[in-house]
């Protein structure tokens, strides 16, 4: 699957958000190690902190399908934005955590602008999982 592909993926998904709140509408399109592509959309709560973006939505989902960490191709993101969306801070941690770190990640806005970037790029000097090996060696 392109990059176009993938972020038409991510525009069909964007069309499931539940955003009664801020009406910002997020979509997101994960491409597994497999060809298949998970889908992922914001949904918010009134008490806000249940809310849950798109991009974990896609990543959450891939998970619990059975894809397994660190196996994904590709991810896209989109939404009605001035420039092409990026994921929040909380986002880039995890697919920190769950994708690898040259992953490919397609910012896309309903313009039709697309920018392309990595996971590492999103988040330089992230927190992982080996930081707290090393911090348990010692």
């Amino acid at each position: 699957m392109n990059k176009d592909e993938l972020v038409a993926k991510a525009r069909e998904a964007r069309e499931r958000a539940y955003t009664p709140y801020s009406k910002f509408k997020v979509g997101c399109a994960l491409l597994d190690s497999k060809g298949n592509v998970h889908l992922g959309c914001n949904v918010e709560n009134a008490a806000y902190s249940p809310t849950n973006c798109a991009e974990r939505t896609a990543l959450f989902r891939a998970i619990a399908d059975g894809e397994a960490a660190r196996s994904f191709q590709a991810l896209a993101v989109i939404a009605d934005t001035a420039q092409p969306v990026s994921p929040c801070g909380v986002c880039r941690q995890v697919l920190v955590e769950l994708c690898t770190p040259d992953m490919p990640v397609y910012l896309a806005n309903m313009r039709g602008e697309v920018s392309e970037t990595t996971v590492s790029a999103l988040l330089p000097g992230a927190f992982t999982s080996n930081d707290l090996e090393e911090g348990q060696a010692n």
